[in-house]
């Protein structure tokens, strides 16, 4: 919408109507008589308002009064203002300038040299408002863009996934409920106030997303060991066990999203879902603090639906007994921490496992 009211403010009605003659022409003419009109009429009218030509001395409110009031506004940004003043002293020419005026018109008019500075301005304020509407179109066209392609990968990464599901005799519906497990615990986490889970909204969308990618490394691992029914040999173990490091490699051949912070998520989690709070975990022995948040809230939300879950190795255990095996360490030792969120969700997954 292109802006086309010049508003004239000026207790002299004589010079209202010279100004006046002057644009009419080409623009829509608003009048007041002092300060305290031009702020109502700025108020109603103020995205139609190209520019404003405002005397000094006036009754109610003069015009520097109301270039404070513009500039509480926010719209001495926006709308340009000339002064039109006999008072030429240094002071207010100070002043105006300082409060942002574009220019200062000194009396008596010359309706030629008026006309010409004030639509040159005018001309600058509407091609620099278009220029910021095409950015801002294009911004949202980038960030659609952005979303789009976040979709892609996200929709990409869950296919990976699940397939790799599949090869283990799942359905696919194990790395949705770790995605879900991570969201809650991490939410959980996140209401303690402390500076070690101040996760964002857009960090724990991240986080979740990246954890359906635990067992990526799966995919190299023979169907004679995925799939075998009943417990593994120590080798088989052994074997099995390198899924950590394998999945960490699979990431590695995508290296144009090294920098992403989802792959970073990924690529940790990959490798250190399996470590344990007193370091007795696999690959790395870390322990403690020395392993990811993300990467302990996953391992937690893993072993649960593993153990509440039917496996192609043993039957669903009940809720009930499976958090007793996590909290007695029958599964390897947890972040107490964790474990208080874990108890603090389960009022919100038992009906969904």
């Amino acid at each position: 919408m292109e802006k086309k009211d010049i508003l004239i403010v000026d207790d002299m009605e004589i010079n209202r109507v010279i100004l006046s003659q002057i644009f009419a022409d080409r623009n829509q003419i608003l009048e007041a008589e002092n300060g305290l009109e031009a702020i109502e009429i700025l108020e109603a009218r103020r995205e139609h308002i190209a520019a404003v030509l405002l005397d000094i001395l006036m009754p109610v409110m003069d015009g520097f009064q109301v270039m404070e009031q513009m500039r509480d506004m926010g719209l001495m940004e926006k709308i340009p203002v000339f002064l039109i003043t006999a008072d030429s002293s240094e002071e207010s020419m100070r002043r105006g300038y300082q409060l942002g005026a574009m220019d200062i018109i000194e009396k008596p008019i010359v309706p030629y040299f008026v006309r010409r500075r004030v639509e040159s301005v005018m001309e600058l304020f509407a091609a620099r408002e278009r220029l910021s509407h095409v950015v801002e179109l294009q911004g949202q066209k980038l960030r659609r863009q952005e979303q789009e392609i976040l979709s892609l990968n996200y929709s990409i990464i869950e296919s990976l996934s699940t397939a790799i599901e599949f090869r283990s005799g799942e359905s696919g519906e194990h790395v949705k409920r770790i995605r879900h497990l991570t969201r809650l615990l991490l939410k959980e986490l996140s209401r303690t106030g402390k500076k070690e889970y101040a996760f964002s909204d857009r960090e724990i969308q991240e986080i979740a997303q990246a954890s359906i990618m635990h067992d990526v490394g799966k995919i190299a691992i023979s169907d004679l060991i995925l799939n075998k029914p009943g417990k593994l040999t120590d080798e088989e173990f052994e074997i099995m066990k390198g899924h950590t490091v394998m999945g960490c490699q699979v990431l590695e051949q995508i290296p144009q999203y090294k920098k992403n912070r989802l792959y970073q998520y990924a690529y940790d989690i990959c490798r250190h879902h399996h470590e344990r709070w007193d370091g007795k975990g696999y690959p790395d022995g870390l322990k403690g603090r020395e392993i990811t948040v993300w990467a302990q809230v996953v391992s937690v939300a893993d072993v649960f639906d593993a153990l509440t879950n039917k496996r192609v190795y043993k039957p669903a255990i009940p809720v009930p007994e499976a958090m007793d095996m996590i909290f007695t360490g029958q599964c390897g030792a947890f972040n107490p921490e964790l474990l208080e969120a874990l108890e603090k969700i389960l009022p919100q997954i038992e009906g969904k496992i």
